[in-house]
């Protein structure tokens, strides 16, 4: 996924944290191993990477985990460089992740930055590659469930009226040269610019920097500056831009399911497990899509749509 962020220069300057929850949160300033208390295993950190969505998600591992008797707090740390490494050390207890990007962060932290990709389309071998690379870090990671949040690109929705564009192959076909709307990083990720050049034959003449799915990106979709945007499958704001997904027909896209990960020494024991482990049957990605809608376009916070959420589904009283 795009939700990949660059390392911060300072880290004082990353750690402006939105701390909150029951109890307060570890602080990452101290880096070194966190020796857990007898009591401590019933205290537990949840970490968000700062994003709306990641946002709700966790929001709802807490409420879940706090039913289950645990006492939670919350900790935004928005960039992996940082909290991947203080989810190891146990600073962070439980994080949600994405199945694919997860994997593929991993192996380039352990393998290089070139080396092949370990997230796939098919969720069975993307998981199995994940585990692998996980477990020597004392990571567990925790089953799938059916939220899906792939990388997804839109168009204007006139555009795709006027050139009859339903899918990526469409536009492929089309032979139109196209300006994308993403991050700077879409240039050298095969999910994005080289892969929709290799998979989709789409002449994509530039990648306009303005960031992932942001306002400023699609607005330059919306006014015709870019032909093109990317965004996620889980992007609840399209609508009032005037744009739609064009489907990912090739598959391009890994299988970037909602999977939490948790240091296993800390949290990874059975009530964990189960708490968790609820979610997966119920929520869905049109459910993420619908919570994301909540908060970016009505405002609501998210630890209100989390658990009206929760209570509608059965799994909060």
């Amino acid at each position: 996924m795009s939700r990949r962020c660059t390392i911060a220069p300072v880290l004082a300057a990353v750690l402006l944290l939105a701390l909150a929850g029951c109890v307060g949160g570890p602080s990452l300033e101290n880096r070194g191993a966190v020796t857990a208390s007898p009591g401590d295993r019933h205290r537990l950190t949840v970490g968000s990477a700062g994003f709306t969505e990641s946002d709700l998600l966790a929001q709802m591992y807490a409420l879940l985990l706090n039913r289950a008797g645990y006492r939670t707090s919350l900790l935004t740390v928005a960039n992996r460089e940082l909290y991947e490494p203080a989810l190891e050390s146990g600073q962070i207890d439980v994080v949600p992740e994405y199945a694919a990007t997860f994997a593929d962060w991993l192996n380039a932290r352990v393998n290089g930055p070139d080396a092949p990709p370990a997230g796939s389309p098919d969720l069975a071998a993307t998981m199995t590659a994940l585990r692998r690379l996980a477990t020597p870090r004392g990571l567990t990671v925790l089953d799938p469930g059916r939220a899906l949040a792939q990388n997804a690109f839109a168009v204007a929705r006139s555009f795709a009226r006027e050139h009859g564009l339903r899918t990526l192959s469409d536009l492929g076909a089309s032979g139109l040269p196209v300006r994308l709307a993403a991050g700077d990083e879409c240039v050298q990720r095969p999910y994005c610019a080289p892969g929709l050049k290799k998979t989709y034959g789409i002449d994509l003449v530039a990648v306009d920097p303005k960031g992932v799915g942001t306002t400023q990106a699609k607005r330059a979709v919306q006014s015709g500056q870019d032909q093109m945007v990317l965004t996620t499958s889980t992007d609840a704001t399209l609508d009032q831009f005037g744009l739609v997904l064009l489907a990912d027909d090739k598959h391009l896209q890994n299988a970037d399911y909602v999977v939490p990960v948790v240091n296993r020494s800390r949290a990874g024991d059975e009530g964990v497990t189960k708490a968790l482990g609820r979610l997966n049957e119920v929520l869905t990605t049109a459910d993420l899509a619908a919570m994301n809608r909540q908060v970016d376009s009505w405002r609501r916070l998210p630890t209100d749509v989390a658990r009206v959420y929760l209570r509608d589904k059965g799994l909060l009283k």
